[in-house]
């Protein structure tokens, strides 16, 4: 089976992993994690006598080399990412180099930790009326961000914004969102390690958070969310107004 299977192990909680995702680590000879993110609890799904690698102090070079070991002894191989492998997954750069071995590869979804902090919050990013797009970003550090996807450019839109990677720079990232156009008391609350037993939530608006999340001691695994989508504003919508007539449905 040269074949390799990047799985999106979810945000933290281990039943938000999907069945298709838990059959395969189930079944998997070899499960390669990344520990600085998954929860551990999540291996618990893996049966007797699979060989674990935490990812967590591994390069690309080594993480390929497990992977085309296995392959070449048509072992499963499960490479499991944190979240949705889509999102800031880093998967791009695994599947090239599997393409230059001409190893096939499949890749299985996850939920995201901007669904499962919304899931937290009981909250929907697109409220009629107040939004109808979400931004998912991050601000620059070591890696860069092109020069038309900065923070202050996203802000002048000021719509729902998910942002990622960023809350230990939360001061440049509240900086960044005034500057780009968003009122200083719009709402923001950052999800530390959403779904997880020991997640936190941190609320305030743009005026106060910084000092919020610094307070509360909070340097990475967060999510920082930015929007109206979080006040008390809404509208309903004409999905399930009675007045509103569609293909399934005629009005009163």
């Amino acid at each position: 089976m040269e074949k390799i299977y990047f799985v999106g192990a979810g945000p933290g909680d281990k039943e938000l992993i999907t069945l298709k995702g838990y059959r395969l680590l189930s079944q998997a000879d070899i499960v390669i994690y990344a520990g600085s993110l998954v929860n551990p609890d999540i291996l618990d799904y893996c049966k007797s006598g699979a060989r674990l690698y935490d990812s967590a102090g591994m390069n690309l070079e080594e993480i390929i080399d497990i992977m085309r070991e296995g392959a070449k002894k048509d072992l499963l191989v499960v490479r499991l990412q944190t979240g949705d492998i889509s999102i800031y997954g880093s998967i791009r750069e695994q599947a090239e180099e599997l393409k230059k071995l001409d190893i096939d590869y499949e890749s299985i979804p996850g939920v995201s930790s901007f669904l499962g902090a919304a899931g937290a919050l009981g909250i929907e990013y697109t409220v009629p009326e107040v939004s109808q797009s979400l931004i998912i970003t991050r601000i620059e550090g070591r890696t860069p961000v092109p020069k038309l996807e900065s923070l202050r450019s996203f802000a002048s839109h000021q719509t729902s914004m998910a942002i990622f990677l960023s809350v230990q720079d939360i001061d440049r990232v509240v900086y960044q969102l005034l500057e780009g156009g968003y009122p200083i008391d719009t709402p923001v609350v950052v999800v530390y390690k959403a779904t997880w037993p020991d997640q936190e939530l941190v609320r305030g608006s743009l005026e106060d958070i910084a000092d919020k999340v610094k307070a509360a001691g909070i340097k990475k695994t967060a999510l920082i969310l930015v929007g109206r989508f979080l006040g008390n504003e809404y509208s309903y919508s004409k999905l399930y107004d009675k007045h509103f007539s569609h293909e399934y449905r005629d009005s009163i």
